[in-house]
């Protein structure tokens, strides 16, 4: 009988680590499991309704975008997402071809790599439309932390100390720092909204994020 239970233990043993991958995946934050499943299917649902709606708009700054500058429509970053794992984000186009010819550089007022149809789509947020393919995926959500690149990642962590904070919970396509301080938000500015955001995770949280987005989308606020 020994021999026939040890057998069995690595089975049972994968099974746990199994339903705790499992879990792991759905509940990101611990606890609140109902509340983190709400938002998988919100997210799902949302981004569904919202890529059949934005499939216009996308086409239409498709058109202006490549009427403007030579290039590509789309392109894609490698951004850091939860508990520190890399995703790739999809989005338009909104600066030149060469804006990184010198090295990765943090994006500015009137930054003039900017192209003047970048400009519209960055002022409407329209640019970040296609990350609605990425909560469908499951690499985001449609509120959380705006996920950063790699190196930026890198150094905001050994400046300011608490950023990998962030990493708790999935990014997020809008988030409460882009709400309340837009692209201006500074980094440490940001660690501050995401980490209130993170301490308060509710379904009534994110539909306020959700609403005031809307808003910041209509007035164009804290476009850079």
């Amino acid at each position: 009988m020994e021999p026939e239970k040890a057998r069995h233990e690595p089975v049972n043993q994968n099974k746990k680590q199994a339903a705790s991958s499992y879990q792991t995946m759905f509940f990101p934050a611990g606890g609140k499991k109902g509340y983190h499943l709400a938002k998988r299917i919100m997210d799902i649902l949302l981004a569904l309704i919202g890529l059949v709606i934005a499939f216009p708009v996308l086409l239409a700054a498709a058109i202006v975008i490549k009427l403007d500058t030579p290039g590509p429509v789309f392109f894609s970053q490698v951004r850091v997402g939860w508990r520190g794992e890399t995703f790739r984000i999809y989005k338009l186009r909104s600066m030149v071809q060469t804006a990184e010819k010198n090295g990765v550089r943090w994006t500015k007022v009137n930054d003039p790599r900017v192209t003047r149809a970048g400009a519209w789509i960055r002022k409407t947020r329209i640019d970040e439309l296609p990350q609605l393919y990425n909560v469908l995926i499951g690499d985001m959500s449609m509120v959380g932390p705006r996920p950063e690149r790699p190196f930026f990642t890198k150094q905001f962590s050994e400046e300011i100390p608490g950023f990998t904070d962030r990493l708790a919970v999935k990014p997020g396509l809008t988030g409460w720092a882009q709400v309340n301080g837009g692209y201006d938000v500074t980094p440490r500015q940001k660690l501050k909204y995401d980490r209130e955001y993170i301490n308060n995770q509710s379904l009534r949280l994110d539909a306020k994020t959700l609403l005031l987005t809307c808003k910041v989308v209509i007035t164009g606020s804290g476009a850079r």
